[in-house]
């Protein structure tokens, strides 16, 4: 692929007869630098044109199609839902990196004698010896939970918008991948603290797991490390909330986001 002969434009004349300030003259200073070593702009033209023909299907807004300020939909709190979940999925990230280095993923301790295991230790020393630890957990904690409700709302105003629909089905899917995993997220982390509750909550995980069709004890062996819990459990919670669910999720994010300013905000159908 190949690009027409660059102009022989005089771009320095061009700056000097433009009243602009200090930065605006930086930065194109920069731009012109890098365009003429490296073309950015052509090949910055070129995918517009590639982007504009791709998408000669896409079916104009209600905003594009009656000339309305499209700045209305965007501050129009109901289509806020999905920014506002994001930042309380960086705000949980954050929150959650920082435990991270106080907590223990382990079930040691003395549980015959009805000592609390290493974990749960590690949780009430977050949140009774570390500074600002009880505030950092209660940040953790309702980010969250604001994250999967956020998500939840957003769902169901782009069902009940009709935003689903051709050509964004595929995003719509996507969605749904989402707040799975937003559930998962949300499962995996309540496991954590290895309490009763969590412990409980694992087995009825285990029980459901085991219910599914086909391939339950494959399931119920892989995510929880066999049909009783322990520490083969609490590991695989962990390594799941901390080391694959955020990649998954931040990468799907990006991906989903992308979409969504490739093709636009769909206005209510």
């Amino acid at each position: 692929m190949s690009l027409k002969k660059q102009d022989e434009m005089d771009h320095n004349a061009w700056l000097k007869s433009q009243d602009l300030t200090v930065i605006e003259t930086a930065f194109l200073t920069t731009l012109i630098w890098l365009d003429k070593r490296l073309r950015i702009v052509d090949y910055l033209e070129l995918l517009e044109t590639m982007y504009y023909r791709a998408n000669l299907q896409m079916p104009k807004s209600h905003t594009e199609q009656y000339d309305l300020d499209n700045k209305f939909w965007y501050w129009y709190p109901l289509y806020s839902l999905g920014s506002l979940s994001i930042l309380a999925y960086l705000v949980a990230a954050v929150s959650g990196a920082l435990l991270g280095f106080y907590y223990s993923p382990s079930t040691a301790g003395a549980v015959a004698q009805g000592d609390p295991t290493a974990a749960y230790d590690s949780v009430i020393e977050i949140m009774q010896d570390v500074q600002f630890g009880f505030m950092l957990r209660s940040i953790h904690r309702w980010s969250a939970q604001f994250m999967v409700a956020a998500v939840f709302l957003h769902m169901l105003r782009v069902y009940f918008t009709g935003s689903y629909k051709e050509p964004r089905e595929v995003n719509w899917i996507l969605g749904i991948v989402l707040i799975g995993l937003t559930l998962l997220f949300g499962f995996t982390g309540y496991v954590l603290p290895w309490k009763q509750l969590s412990f409980w909550a694992a087995q009825i995980g285990v029980e459901m797991a085991l219910a599914t069709p086909l391939v339950g004890e494959w399931a119920a062996q892989l995510l929880f490390g066999g049909f009783t819990l322990g520490q083969a459990t609490l590991v695989r919670m962990y390594i799941l909330h901390v080391f694959i669910l955020p990649f998954v999720v931040t990468a799907l994010i990006a991906l989903h986001v992308g979409i969504v300013w490739v093709q636009g905000i769909a206005e209510p159908h």
